[in-house]
């Protein structure tokens, strides 16, 4: 057998073993296999760029929940995807070209399609080699691409049978426009920011000559140029007389009408508005109402157009700012009053959006709504959400869904199979383009990138064909991970799409996780520079050690704070499996798997009976949480199982059974050495895979990998509830007379007489039991059991349930050596106290200095408190004797 390095080394493990797991082939799905599937579909990274911590959360506890899955027996399918990310790719891709001086339009739409294919191939190799860092167990003979041709077949006959049902229709309306992209955008893409502002207060003098005039008070004063009325609420007293009559539109000296209509808020400023249907959603609504030409005033790089006469040629900030000098000028404008308040921006390109009129695709979304909603209603076949109440963030957006904008005007992505006759200008669409092609233009737009990826829970396992094996067998997925914040822009979009096309839940549950934050509980981003490189961890501290970190921190929902120091602590731990481990393999000897009848052995010892107790009640509770999805709980169960009991104490226990000259006995140990180390490796297995595969190699097994082995299997015969009270009484003991030694400075090696009164003879019999543990671990000189005993002046006590131990003080330190010891400390304490103290009265560096400066000598100051407290309680202590 090859022996186990000193210390874990995961560069040298981690990289043969990834290749090694996809040499043999133990993340393939197996779809003709009688065990139950297990499926989960990876949420497709952008191929816009690298992976970042954000993804390894998320594909961290996807890979658990598979690896863990396989263990059960599933036949598990964790299937690999990228999404094209339209928007984004395209604008990375264009400023590349940038750099090299031309434009997508200098290429023209092949060749800017190939350079985007390029991009695609490089950034996907990326990321599969991330992927492989990470450990990711994915089946890549099904990898997919919201781009292959499959999903470009799934995408078109949605649309086209969509389109057919009255469900996808074309039309003039108010959308988000992204001037820098020059793209629609839906509305779940525009991130709200709140900016400096001002209402621009204007005079629309009314067309009589009386000189009297109306109060508009607008934020976006270059649209102007697009008014086609002012508007007044119709219960308006103040302005019914107006009603009907004519104002001047500034600059353009042009008549427009006053009109009435519900949409304004009389109470609000002046009560009169100033209506842009072309520029404004709720303007447009209006001017449908009352028939309202609509005047585009910009174009699609917001650049004022020949409908803004001297302004024509202007972006639109620029305009914004000469108009409203020139309206000073003119006295038409009068006030100017800044205020916060907030707007829209691409989530693309970060610029200002800019409601806009175009014609576009939409899907009508109410009756894919309400579909979505009655599902929810049953049982059988909703979706649920962990933890639940993110379900009413899904309900509440369906129950306010607006119709959704799905064509974008860029060049990668799935062209909208639409097209135009040249003379007539009907539409035909279709699945295959119209027979006399020469006679059509098809639509140069193409599909949301949210589009494509609503279908990939069945997409990518052969949909439209229904009859395709991998479909039947792994569909309905079984869960999907996923960040709260896309909810809106994907979960809620694959539901609709999957109950409207498979009649089915995509999914069955889906597992929502919160976001990354930065050490000092801080969103990550470029602008602050606080991102985290998983990559970069990885190369530090190993790919176990960030996973261990990123399943255990948080709980479902909720956000994540990255840490250093429990980077570190996961390491820590796996270092201590592996000495453990490695312990344990080196004390195996001959020791095969053959050996390993653990229900066969008749002369299992107390610490025997205890360590196997607490390990199969540790399988329950891991099992029960890990199905519940609490990752943290079941690693933290495991964790107490594996420190505590295993390597602080069994490993102590087996000690002296492995030095004996009775061979069974050392055979005992090493069989429950084995049996209970090999189970822990499988629990630790999903969250650590890389160190537990590594050292499974080196146990006795029959599975090649323990990626394909067999999960514990819960024994209720090896629970002994007696044996285990008793070695717990065994333990309290040797804690107690651990804590007194280290309380007086006392030498864990120092032997010294200890005193134990009982109450009963069951406690007697139990220590007796277990004297040989007491005299390894409590190094008593002399060990006196006996229901009365002497007690001297010196003697120190603990109290616990139906016994009383006793230790000499005398015999563990030289009193007067101490307290001069105690005194010297007293005294130093006293001296960190002042200083504080000092600190803390100064009322200047109490104002000034940062909160979590001055709470942090808050700390300070509590903690030498206490400790001074608990010196001069053991040196009164001392006094008494």
């Amino acid at each position: 057998m090859i022996k186990m390095g000193a210390k874990y080394n995961p560069k040298e493990v981690e990289s043969k073993r990834y290749s090694w797991w996809l040499e043999k082939e133990v993340f393939k799905a197996n779809n003709k296999s009688k065990k139950q599937p297990y499926t989960i579909v990876i949420p497709p990274p952008n191929v816009t760029g690298k992976l970042h911590i954000g993804h390894a959360w998320d594909t961290t506890l996807q890979d658990i929940l598979t690896r863990y899955k396989r263990l059960k027996g599933y036949d598990v399918l964790y299937l690999p995807g990228m999404d094209h990310a339209g928007i984004s790719t395209q604008a990375k891709v264009e400023k590349k070209l940038r750099e090299e001086g031309i434009s997508r339009y200098d290429l023209g739409r092949e060749k800017f399609l190939k350079k985007a294919w390029e991009w695609k191939e490089e950034y996907a190799s990326y990321i599969r080699s991330q992927w492989a860092k990470l450990g990711l167990g994915l089946d890549y003979s099904r990898e997919r691409f919201t781009l292959d041709k499959g999903l470009n077949d799934a995408v078109t006959k949605i649309f086209v049978d969509h389109y057919k049902k009255g469900i996808i229709y074309r039309g003039e309306r108010i959308i988000n426009w992204d001037p820098a992209q020059r793209t629609a955008l839906s509305n779940i893409e525009v991130i709200y920011k709140d900016v400096e502002g001002a209402f621009y207060h204007l005079k629309y003098f009314l067309a009589d000559g009386s000189g009297k005039y109306l109060e508009i008070a607008t934020t976006r004063p270059e649209t102007l140029f697009g008014d086609t009325a002012v508007a007044v609420h119709p219960d308006d007293e103040r302005y019914k007389d107006y009603v009907g009559k004519k104002v001047i539109l500034p600059v353009l000296n042009k008549e427009i009408p006053v009109i009435a209509d519900k949409y304004v808020e009389k109470d609000f400023g002046s009560g009169v508005v100033k209506i842009t249907p072309a520029h404004d959603p709720n303007d447009f609504e209006v001017g449908n109402r009352h028939n309202l030409e609509r005047i585009v005033v910009m174009d699609e790089e917001a650049i004022m157009n020949d409908k803004a006469g001297k302004y024509s040629g202007l972006d639109r900030f620029t305009c914004r700012k000469k108009l409203i000098a020139d309206l000073q000028k003119e006295g038409i404008c009068f006030k100017i009053k800044k205020h916060i308040h907030s707007v829209g921006h691409s989530e693309r390109s970060g610029v200002i959006v800019e409601p806009y009129l175009s014609k576009q695709w939409f899907v009508k979304m109410k009756p894919l709504a309400e579909k979505s909603l009655e599902n929810q209603k049953n049982i059988e076949n909703k979706v649920n959400f962990y933890p639940n109440r993110f379900e009413s963030t899904f309900t509440t957006w369906m129950e306010n869904v607006q119709d959704w904008c799905i064509s974008r005007q860029l060049w990668w992505g799935h062209r909208i199979p639409a097209w135009y006759h040249k003379k007539t200008g009907e539409i035909y669409v279709d699945v295959k383009p119209p027979k006399d092609i020469e006679n059509y233009v098809q639509d140069e737009d193409v599909l949301d990138t949210w589009y494509s990826s609503a279908l990939w829970p069945f997409s990518t396992l052969g949909w439209p064909d229904t009859k395709k094996e991998d479909l039947i067998r792994y569909y309905p997925t079984d869960c999907l991970v996923t960040g709260y914040d896309i909810i809106f822009f994907w979960v809620s979009r694959m539901i609709f799409q999957g109950l409207e096309f498979t009649q089915k839940r995509p999914f069955k549950d889906t597992l929502i996780h919160g976001l990354v934050r930065d050490e000092k509980g801080r969103k990550m981003s470029k602008s602050l520079g606080n991102g985290v490189d998983p990559m970069e961890v990885i190369e530090k501290y190993g790919a176990d050690s960030l996973r261990y970190f990123l399943a255990t921190n948080s709980t479902p929902g909720q956000d994540l704070r990255y840490s250093t120091e429990k980077i570190e602590s996961s390491w820590n731990y796996i270092n201590k499996i592996w000495n453990a481990s490695r312990f344990v393999i080196m004390n195996l000897e001959d020791f095969k798997f053959d050996d390993l009848e653990i229900n066969k052995i008749k002369n299992l010892s107390l610490a025997d009976k205890y360590i196997l107790t607490k390990y199969e009640k540790t399988i329950k509770d891991y099992e029960r949480l890990l199905e519940k999805y609490e990752f943290g709980e079941a690693s933290r169960i495991l964790y107490n199982f594996i420190w505590e009991e295993y390597c602080s104490w069994y490993i102590e226990t087996a000690k002296i059974s492995l030095n004996s000259e009775n061979q069974e006995t050392k055979k005992t140990a090493q069989s429950v050495l084995v049996y209970v180390l090999e189970g822990s490796l499988k629990m630790l297995h999903p969250f650590m895979p890389f160190v537990t595969e590594e050292i499974y190699s080196h146990l006795p097994h029959t599975e090649e990998s323990i990626v394909t082995s067999k999960f514990p299997k819960i024994e209720e015969n090896l629970i002994f509830e007696e044996e285990t009270d008793k070695m717990k009484l065994i333990q309290e003991v040797i804690i107690a007379v651990r804590n007194i030694r280290s309380e007086v400075n006392a030498p864990m090696s120092r032997e010294i007489p200890i005193k134990i009164k009982y109450e009963n003879e069951e406690i007697k019999n139990t220590l007796l039991e277990g004297k040989l543990y007491l005299e390894r671990f409590a190094k008593p000189s002399k060990l006196i059991i006996e229901k009365e005993i002497k007690i001297l002046k010196t003697d120190i006590s603990r109290v616990l349930d139906d016994l009383e131990i006793y230790v000499s003080l005398a015999d563990l330190i030289d009193i007067e050596k101490e307290k001069e010891r105690l005194e010297k400390e007293l005294e130093k304490y006293q001296k960190e106290i002042d200083r504080v103290s000092k600190k803390l009265n100064n009322k200047k560096f109490v104002s000034s200095a940062p909160k979590e400066i001055v709470d942090k000598e808050k700390d300070k100051e509590k903690n030498y408190i206490n400790k001074y407290q608990i010196v001069k309680d053991r040196i009164k202590v001392l006094n008494n004797l």
